[in-house]
C-alpha cells in the first residue's frame, strides 16, 4: 500500500490537487444562492470553518450548525433567515445523499449489472427514513395554522420542563415557515443544481485517487455505486467526518467490485487525504480570519 502511494506521479498529484480545489470551491455556491450578497469569500470561509469543526469533534454536526449560525448572525442575518437557510441546505444535502444510491442502482441496471444487497438495503432504509421525515415536515408546515398548532404543542411541552425561552416556539415556527417557503419558491432549482454539483465534485476526487493508485479494474459505474453507498452511510454522523465508516465501507465496496486490496486501500487513503485535509487547513485559517470578513 505504501509503495503504491509512494509511486504516485507528479502529474497525478497535480490532478488530485486540482480535484481537491474544485471540491472545496463548490462548498460556497449553495450558500451564495440562498443568501444573495453573502459573497464567495465569506461563504467559503464559513463552510470550511464549520465543516472542519464538524469533521473533527464528537457531535460535530451540531457544533458545525452552531458555527454557521454564529457567523451568519455576526454578518447581520436575522435568526429566522439563518434557521431557514441552514435547514433547507441541510435537507437538500441529505436528499442528494439518498438520491445518489438510487442513481447508482439505475446505472448498474443499465449496464446489465445487479446492485449488491448492501446497496439495496441501505438505499431502501435511507429512502424510507427520508420520506418519513419529509412527510412529517410537510404535515407540520403545510399551512400556517398547522404550523402554529405544532408550535403551541411544543410550547406546552417546554413549559412543563420549565425551560425559559425568548420567543414562543409557535411564533418561531411560523416565521421559519415563511422564510423557508420564500427561499424554496425563489431559488430551489439553483439550490438543487449546486448541491448535486458539490456532491459530484467529491466523486471526482475519488476518480482522481483511483487513477493515481492505478486501480484500473473497477468500472466507473461500480466506483460510483461504491461511493454513493458510502456517501449515504455518512448521512448518519456515527463518527466525526465519517472517520472509519468511509474507509472501511468504501474499501470493502471497491474490493468487492474487483479492485485489488493494496491499490484500493491506497486510493481510499488518497481520497480521504484530499477531501479532508484541505478542508481542515482552510477551516483553520477561516476560523482565525472570519471576523475580518464582516464588511466583505
Amino acid at each position: 500500500m505504501l509503495a503504491v502511494v509512494g509511486d504516485v506521479s507528479a502529474a497525478d498529484v497535480a490532478l488530485l490537487a486540482g480535484a481537491a480545489v474544485l471540491n472545496v470551491a463548490t462548498f460556497a455556491p449553495p450558500w451564495m444562492t440562498a443568501l444573495p450578497g453573502l459573497g464567495f469569500i465569506r461563504a467559503l470561509a464559513m463552510t470550511q470553518a464549520a465543516t472542519a469543526l464538524s469533521s473533527s469533534v464528537p457531535a460535530g454536526e451540531a457544533v458545525g450548525v452552531g458555527l454557521f449560525a454564529r457567523m451568519l448572525r455576526a454578518w447581520g442575518y436575522s435568526r429566522g433567515v439563518v434557521a431557514a437557510v441552514v435547514a433547507v441546505i441541510a435537507t437538500f444535502n441529505v436528499l442528494v445523499k439518498v438520491v445518489l444510491p438510487l442513481a447508482a442502482m439505475a446505472a448498474l441496471l443499465a449496464a446489465g449489472k445487479t446492485a449488491g444487497p448492501a446497496l439495496q438495503v441501505t438505499t431502501a432504509v435511507g429512502v424510507a427514513a427520508s420520506v418519513a421525515a419529509i412527510a412529517a415536515l410537510a404535515f407540520g408546515l403545510r399551512r400556517e395554522s398547522s404550523t402554529r398548532s405544532l408550535g403551541s404543542w411544543l410550547d406546552r411541552v417546554v413549559d412543563r420542563l420549565r425551560v425559559r425561552r425568548a420567543q414562543s416556539i409557535g411564533d418561531a415556527l411560523v416565521h421559519f415557515r415563511a422564510e423557508a417557503l420564500g427561499l424554496l419558491g425563489r431559488r430551489w432549482a439553483s439550490l438543487v443544481v449546486w448541491t448535486v454539483v458539490g456532491h459530484l465534485c467529491v466523486f471526482v476526487v475519488l476518480l482522481a485517487s483511483l487513477h493515481a493508485a492505478d486501480v484500473g479494474n473497477v468500472a466507473l459505474v461500480d466506483a460510483f455505486a461504491a461511493w454513493a453507498l458510502t456517501r449515504l452511510l455518512t448521512a448518519i454522523p456515527i463518527t466525526p467526518g465519517g472517520l472509519g465508516v468511509v474507509e472501511i465501507g468504501l474499501t470493502g465496496a471497491l474490493v468487492a467490485s474487483g479492485g485489488e486490496n493494496a491499490p484500493v486501500v491506497a486510493a481510499v487513503l488518497l481520497y480521504r487525504a484530499f477531501t479532508w485535509l484541505p478542508t481542515l487547513a482552510a477551516g483553520a485559517v477561516s476560523a482565525l480570519v472570519w471576523r475580518r470578513l464582516r464588511a466583505a
